[in-house]
């Protein structure tokens, strides 16, 4: 079940983090992204427990996904294209021009799904993201994009 998640959810979402995203966001990184007025926070439930979710943000003429992450125990079953089917919908609410995300240039099966929506590779920030163990490299960031119409 897809749905907008509140204030309420706070502890659930810090745990999914915990769980999926590296590094996490902290509690009260959450808190205030979920309070931001021009941000949106979309789960995906799965028998009751969080199992996935997107943060879309507002800006003044597009909006940026800032994060998608399904549970590792959830993946491959397209929960991460609902999610995402989501947060342009939401885009196109605001009336944005386009969606615009950033993702790390070794993640193929990201990549694959926003290719898969439409998105196109609009350049890379060379060495933008840390490296995930000791002894890797700085990884690129694949700036991506969709026009949105304004149906």
């Amino acid at each position: 079940m897809l749905r907008r998640l509140a204030a309420d959810d706070l502890a659930a979402l810090a745990a999914l983090e915990r769980q999926a995203a590296s590094p996490p966001r902290s509690r009260g990184m959450l808190a205030q992204t979920l309070a931001d007025i021009d941000t949106r926070v979309v789960g995906i439930e799965a028998r009751g427990r969080l199992v996935g979710h997107a943060i879309v943000a507002r800006l003044p003429f597009e909006a940026e996904l800032q994060a998608l992450l399904v549970a590792p125990d959830h993946r491959r079953r397209g929960l991460a294209g609902e999610l995402l089917g989501a947060v342009i919908e939401q885009a196109r609410r605001w009336q944005s021009e386009r969606l615009l995300l950033e993702v790390r240039a070794g993640n193929g099966g990201a990549i694959a799904l926003y290719r898969r929506a439409g998105f196109t590779e609009d350049g890379r920030r060379r060495g933008y993201y840390p490296p995930r163990e000791a002894g890797e490299g700085r990884e690129d960031a694949v700036l991506m994009s969709l026009p949105l119409d304004r149906r």
